[in-house]
């Protein structure tokens, strides 16, 4: 009898669990005032009922089990609620503002990276700010669930937190009074075209220089070369330990394996497949942005206006949602060539092209040896006062530090107009700025302020046809508007 009970069982069709994506956990914070959208898999044809805060809807799984359905917005609360899904329950649930922070390592950079780690922990009670960082890795093809859990803020925790994303949602939350979801998905040392959708990436026609260009980079590259040098690197490191151990001297770092950099790194759209893709489309207020660095070298520069501003369409696309959507200009720092202000030069432009955005002005909080400035309370707050200022409406000092708005030559001198220059200053002396006649030779010019514009001029050339102000890879920021934002580097 037994037996046959069991044969009866096993001969039964198998249960597809209920599943969710990671993001839908205990702690989670869902976002306010716009229909928030639910969705996992369940048995094919079942019904999934999702309640929360006197709300009830059902949807239908589909034949492969996939559902789907839009909560009606929600009105901010820190009171911990319930969310329940199906025979699932999630518990304290919060809902406010919810941020999605991606990139390279600038984004990826702790807490217990960044300056005065002991004050900002002991600040860190902050129960109403969590943050779920997004734990998986690159892949071929789009996924639908990813890995972590959100983690309430406390001194104990926040050390975790990507730096640049908790100070942004810190200055949102002590102004705007809301609890604070930030989602961290970024991996350090990546470029943008791991994070686009490689469908879209590989229809643009703006991009096949870029590939083209990409398809000879990785032609000279040669697997069995590189890590032939990488093992005798490493053999000459270990004895180099030995060495330093037997002298009492600090250990080498271990060099990096360039192989499995490359792979890290994800193919074209690899990042967006594995760290982005399990996201879509949790219902977010806007999106943060913090990289450039790998796109700095020739001949990948030229081409990051066109891809940041391709990436922000094709997330909004697929989000279904014009989000708000910010990024950090590169810092001052030391880099040779051009490209690191052309990467500059592309940020500025994108301001044009993508709307509904705005971009954190740092040329005065880098660092010129360490790629990885640690003043991340300050790049954070300054992509709060964009948020604040722009999105939700509130009165703050300035939204951006002074941008080029137009260059009039005339009678031997250019008259700069700036946008965002109330209160317009120079730190110091007003230097970094150089014009150039019809020859193309850049000289040294004279530069002082007049109200909310600055006259330019140069003696060597009597009739200019361009300024610039600070191309440099590491230049001194003279020239800031009254909320003390420097001025982005510009040519004209």
């Amino acid at each position: 009898m037994k037996t046959l009970l069991s044969l009866f069982l096993l001969s039964l069709p198998a249960s597809a669990a209920l599943t969710l994506p990671a993001v839908f956990s205990d702690h989670m914070v869902l976002q306010s005032g716009k229909p928030v959208p639910v969705w996992g898999t369940a048995d094919a044809n079942a019904e999934v009922t999702v309640s929360i805060a006197g709300q009830k809807k059902t949807a239908k799984a589909d034949a492969e089990g996939k559902w789907s359905l839009k909560l009606d917005a929600l009105t901010a609360s820190a009171e911990p609620q319930t969310l329940t899904i199906g025979d699932k329950t999630i518990n304290d649930v919060l809902v406010g503002e919810v941020w999605l922070g991606s990139g390279q390592s600038n984004m990826a950079m702790t807490v217990d990276r960044s300056n005065d780690v002991e004050g900002s922990k002991a600040a860190a009670n902050l129960p109403q700010i969590r943050m779920f960082t997004e734990g998986s890795s690159a892949s071929d093809t789009a996924q639908t669930q990813g890995k972590g859990t959100w983690i309430i803020c406390t001194p104990e925790t926040v050390g975790r937190f990507s730096a640049t994303a908790y100070f942004f949602g810190r200055t949102i939350h002590e102004a705007l009074k809301t609890p604070v979801g930030l989602i961290n998905s970024s991996v350090g040392g990546t470029p943008i075209e791991s994070w686009i959708s490689p469908e879209v990436q590989k229809a643009s026609e703006e991009l096949k220089p870029f590939f083209a260009a990409m398809k000879q980079d990785d032609a000279k590259f040669d697997a069995e070369k590189t890590k032939a040098l990488y093992e005798r690197q490493v053999a000459k490191w270990t004895e180099d330990v030995k060495k330093a151990k037997a002298e009492g001297k600090p250990l080498p770092r271990k060099p990096r394996d360039p192989i499995a950099t490359r792979e890290r790194k994800g193919n074209v759209g690899g990042l967006f497949n594995g760290k982005i893709a399990p996201l879509i489309p949790y219902a977010i207020r806007g999106a943060i942005w913090y990289q450039g660095e790998a796109n700095s070298q020739d001949p990948k520069a030229p081409f990051y206006q066109a891809q940041l501003t391709l990436l922000a369409k094709d997330w909004r696309a697929r989000w279904n949602d014009e989000f708000a959507f910010a990024w950090v200009q590169l810092p001052n720092f030391t880099r040779a060539g051009e490209g690191w202000m052309i990467v500059r030069e592309q940020m500025l432009n994108a301001l044009g092209t993508i709307p509904n955005s705005g971009m954190a002005i740092t040329l005065d909080i880098g660092d010129a040896k360490d790629i990885h400035p640690k003043n991340k309370q300050e790049v954070g707050r300054r992509l709060a006062l964009w948020a604040l200022g722009a999105v939700y409406q509130k009165d703050v000092p300035a939204i951006s530090g002074p941008l080029i708005d137009t260059a009039t030559a005339k009678e031997g001198k250019f008259v700069l107009t700036f946008k965002h220059a109330k209160g317009l200053q120079a730190k110091g002396d007003l230097t970094g700025f150089e014009i150039a006649g019809a020859d193309g030779e850049w000289q040294p010019a004279e530069a002082k302020i007049d109200g909310e514009t600055v006259i330019v001029s140069a003696k060597a050339v009597p009739q200019p046809k361009n300024v610039r102000y600070a191309w440099k890879d590491n230049p001194v920021a003279t020239l800031f508007n009254g909320a003390g934002i420097p001025a982005s580097p510009f040519r004209k």
